[in-house]
This record gives C-alpha cells, structure tokens and sequence, in this order.
C-alpha cells in the first residue's frame, strides 16, 4: 500500500507532539524514511507542510530541524486561542448538526465518567475529540483547520494541564454543549471564554515545555550563568 505525504506529515507532526523529536532535532530524509517505511518524496513533501505550520525549520547546511519556538511564540499561541475558541463556539451553536451534538453529548458524558472515577489516561485523547468535533461544528473548514492547528501546538509547546482540573474541565465542557444544543450562540460564546480563560490561566503559570528563551543581552550571560551554580 502507499503511503501519502499526509499520513507521512500526520505521524512526524504527532512524533514532534509527542516529544518523539524534541526540539531542535535534525530530521533528514533518510531517517524518516527508514522511521515511517517510505521513500524520500513523501517526506519531502511532509517536511515542507510540517515547516508551513512552524513544527519545522530549514536550515542552511543543517537541513530540518524541530522548531523551538521562542517563550514570546508560546504566549502568543494562548492569546490566539482566547480569540479563536469562542468565536468557533459561537458558530456551531448555529451551525452545529444533530450528529455532531449527539457526539459531543457522548464525548462529556464519556469525559466526566472518566474524570470522575480517576482514569485521567483516557482524557487528553477525548478533549482533542471534543475540542476537533466542537471546531468542524462551527461549519467553517477554515475555522476549523486553524483550532485544530493551535491546539496540536499548545498540546507540544506545553506540558499537560493538571489533573486535579479534570472534572472541572469536562462540567465546563458540559455547560458548552447545553448553549450549543439551544443555538444560544451568545451564551456559548460567553462559556467558552471562561473556560479558555482558566485553562490559559493554567498554562500561563507554566513554563512552555518545548519554548527556549530568548536570547539574552551582552553581559548578562554571565549573571544566568552566576545564578545556577550557586
């Protein structure tokens, strides 16, 4: 069977995701190949998706590499979801089908149970779910395709919310998907919000996993340095 350039590009954006390939990796062709059991061509052609995204870079002499967005880049992406996330919301309560609400009603019933037993391994696959079912409600494919951009990003560039947030989450998720089943998009909007505003809240106070700092100023070096070994 042949394997596309998308399925390519879906398993080395899910390997960087993942912390398969860290930040600042070098990807050659030869290696993903050998990785993914394909020729070069799809990988080309993986590789110059995954840079459009900002997963990857090109380097001169160097070839690709996994990003390492700077911690400015990682803030930035919160306050790309606060805008974004409400405004999907919104929509699909107008434009949401009954198909998509029966699967969103089954993804919290799901989640909560889940949340509420303590099986936590099961929720970072069922909030993507939610999360991807929530983006393609909205009815706008474009829409659509930049939420599900940004969380896979958050998801690198940050490390898992905690725990103790789980059932919060999911009753969060719940009152969402009430607005949504009513068309009350104003209401929606507003629950969305608040619920990206704890959980950016929570980010916030984490140091971005896969983010470097940016670079610092002539002679401060050496105080950093002073700084950790004392």
């Amino acid at each position: 069977m042949r394997i596309s350039a998308h399925m390519v590009c879906s398993a080395v954006r899910d390997d960087i995701v993942s912390g398969f390939f860290p930040p600042g990796s070098r990807l050659t062709e030869e290696l993903l190949a050998r990785r993914y059991g394909v020729s070069r061509v799809p990988v080309r052609e993986a590789l110059r998706t995954l840079e459009s995204e900002g997963f990857v870079v090109s380097r001169r002499h160097a070839g690709a590499c996994v990003a390492r967005p700077t911690e400015q880049e990682a803030a930035d992406l919160l306050d790309i979801r606060a805008l974004l996330e409400p405004l999907g919301t919104a929509r699909a309560a107008r434009r949401r089908t009954e198909a998509q609400l029966r699967v969103l009603r089954g993804l919290v019933r799901l989640g909560l149970q889940r949340a509420e037993s303590g099986r936590l391994s099961d929720l970072r696959a069922l909030d993507d779910w939610y999360h991807e079912t929530m983006a393609r409600a909205s009815g706008s494919p474009s829409l659509a395709s930049l939420l599900t951009q940004l969380r896979r990003k958050i998801t690198w560039v940050y490390a898992a919310e905690p725990p103790l947030r789980a059932v919060a989450v999911w009753r969060e998720h719940g009152a969402i998907v009430d607005a949504v089943a009513r068309g009350d998009a104003e209401r929606a909007r507003v629950l969305a919000g608040e619920h990206v505003e704890r959980s950016v809240a929570v980010r916030r106070e984490q140091r971005p996993v896969a983010a470097r700092r940016p670079p610092e100023k002539p002679g401060e070096e050496s105080e950093t340095r002073r700084k950790h070994t004392v």
